[in-house]
């Protein structure tokens, strides 16, 4: 019996760490810079969009520019 509950518990093991390696990397890739899209460039995505680039004048420039192109084709 001891080797039917040590087999399930490196299941469960090796299930948690992927489980973890992949929550890390959906996290980690959350910290990137957004996109200017129809979303982002409108409303309460704008403010929030706006917030990343609060250190880097040049890109949120850049990113106001884009989302004001995006509304004038739409």
């Amino acid at each position: 019996m001891v080797n039917i509950y040590k087999g399930k518990f490196q299941m469960n093991l090796k299930y948690s760490a992927v489980g973890i390696v992949m929550l890390s990397s959906v996290l980690i890739g959350c910290d990137s810079v957004p996109e200017a899209d129809a979303v982002n460039c409108a409303g309460r995505g704008m403010e929030k969009a706006l917030t990343a680039f609060k250190n880097d004048e040049a890109k949120r420039q850049e990113f106001i520019n884009k989302c004001e192109e995006i509304n004038k084709a739409n």
